[in-house]
């Protein structure tokens, strides 16, 4: 069997690879241009990715392909009707980041709710050095028990922000963006309720129909001026205009992001204008990627090789 990687840098040169050699002859590619799949996956049995282009004019030679393995949980890159049409199986991975997700929500929710940017900077700046008192609290903050937390989207993820917000002592209501997700212990309202009621609003759903644009210009002047908006699911969730003009309006407070509708960021990006730290921060999709969801993921696929050919 012939494994190969077709972009084994996004997976990160830490991880350890080792066991695959078991299973065959591998060979890792840190990343792949659609002119080079076609050559690379010529006579490959298993292909492993992460964001490149599965459908024919990538894998149109690829004779010897059985198993397409996408080291996420989204599958929109491949073309499942023409691999379907080949007779080759494909598999994802879901549940792998659960835990290191949620952990980046309240990262950037407490760096934002604390004004940790604003504190870290005066203390660095040595204003705090002879300070008249011990104690400076320009920027005023609020505690996190007793408000109100929407959730968008509340699946594998969502459901687990929404425990640690509840330990917190939050309020938690979600919006099910399918209108066909009822999860006990929680109060399921519509969305205008959620971005009327919601102090933060944090979002976990997939990019579909019916989430692709779904926080835009109505959606912010719906929210409080005093609310933190975060954005955990997919970049295209959100209109980028639209949230820039909410942030330098004072629509909302704050919004902290970890995807975008185009990534890498694109120049044309609206948010690259807004430098301060205070109303944004923006994270390059990394809260998928601690040490452990990275080796979790791999081991599952791993395990589904050695099954599919078992």
């Amino acid at each position: 069997m012939k494994i190969v990687f077709l972009d084994a840098k996004t997976i990160g040169e830490d991880i350890d690879l080792s066991g695959y050699d078991k299973l065959g002859e591998v060979v890792k590619y840190d990343f792949s241009t659609p002119q080079e799949v076609r050559e690379r996956t010529k006579d490959a049995d298993v292909i492993i990715l992460n964001k490149v282009v599965i459908d024919e004019n990538s894998i149109g030679e690829a004779e010897h392909l059985k198993l397409v393995c996408v080291t996420a949980t989204g599958t929109n890159n491949l073309d499942k009707v023409y691999l379907e049409k080949r007779g080759i199986a494909w598999r994802n991975v879901a549940g792998y980041s659960t835990e290191t997700v949620a952990q980046h929500t309240f990262a950037l929710l407490f760096y934002l709710l604390e004004h940790l940017n604003y504190y870290d900077d005066y203390v660095k700046s040595e204003k705090y050095v002879g300070d008249i008192t011990f104690t400076h609290f320009e920027k005023v903050f609020h505690e996190l028990n007793g408000k109100n937390w929407g959730i968008v989207g509340l699946g594998t993820i969502g459901r687990r922000v929404a425990d640690i917000a509840k330990l917190f002592g939050c309020h938690v209501t979600y919006y099910s963006t399918s209108g066909k997700n009822n999860q006990p212990g929680y109060e399921r309202v519509d969305f205008d309720t959620l971005l009327e009621q919601s102090d933060i609003v944090s979002v976990h759903a997939p990019l579909d129909e019916n989430t692709k644009g779904l926080m835009n210009r109505e959606a912010f002047a719906k929210m409080k001026s005093s609310a933190i908006f975060l954005n955990l699911g997919r970049g295209p969730i959100v209109e980028e205009q639209d949230l820039a003009d909410a942030l330098e309006k004072g629509i909302i407070a704050a919004a902290g992001l970890d995807v975008l509708s185009v990534e890498p960021m694109s120049a044309e990006n609206p948010l690259r204008k807004i430098k301060d730290s205070n109303r944004l921060i923006i994270t390059p999709h990394i809260a998928w990627a601690s040490v452990e969801a990275r080796t979790r993921l791999m081991q599952i696929i791993q395990e589904q090789i050695r099954e599919f050919f078992g």
